[in-house]
């Protein structure tokens, strides 16, 4: 009998957003956090497991998601850049729920949901590649899938040195599903107007 692919989310959500001025992951969109967003993609996917690595204003964004229910750790080192924040999410998992494969995505994608999340998933399971990532811009990136093969690269990153330089590094084992919407982020004041003005 097949064993059960555990899939594990990790939403990396540590940032300061210096450049916006107010943490990014409380901008609110329809009515909910961009993290809510995230979390809701998150749990209503074929996932099996979650956790979100907070950072900077820890205290504050956990204040408003306390009625979320899902696993969350706090990167007392977010500062070091995003492989901390990365690798912190990944080590949970691993003592807790062991996945065979993770997904990492960050918390100001707005327009991330379960069908993205399920199609990372999906295409793992009918493709030999063992990155999955979306493509937007003429590039690819986050949401992403990796395997547990490429966990112990993950885990050697270091400073801003985020999911990106495995995936070039490794374009051969890289299946790539279009998304668009995957380029709206929100960094800037200006980039936050755009997305609500598109609403």
């Amino acid at each position: 009998m097949k064993k059960e692919i555990r899939t594990g989310v990790i939403i990396l959500a540590a940032g300061s957003s210096s450049r916006l001025g107010q943490p990014k992951q409380l901008l609110e969109f329809k009515g909910k956090t961009l993290l809510e967003i995230a979390v809701e993609a998150a749990q209503n996917s074929l996932a099996d497991s979650c956790v979100i690595v907070l950072g900077a204003n820890a205290d504050l964004i956990v204040e408003k998601i306390l009625h979320t229910k899902v696993d969350r750790v706090v990167n007392e080192n977010w500062e070091n850049g995003m492989a901390s924040s990365m690798q912190k999410g990944l080590k949970y998992l691993m003592e807790n729920s062991d996945p065979d494969q993770v997904i990492l995505m960050l918390s100001d994608q707005p327009f991330v949901d379960s069908k993205i999340l399920n199609l990372l998933i999906e295409n793992k399971l009918n493709t030999n590649s063992e990155i999955i990532a979306c493509s937007y811009n003429g590039t690819f990136g986050v949401p992403v899938l990796f395997t547990k093969k490429y966990f112990p690269e993950l885990l050697s990153l270091t400073g801003n040195e985020g999911a990106k330089k495995l995936l070039m590094a490794h374009q051969d084992d890289l299946h790539n599903i279009d998304f668009p919407q995957g380029s709206i982020d929100i960094d800037t004041i200006e980039d936050y107007q755009r997305l609500k003005s598109s609403s």
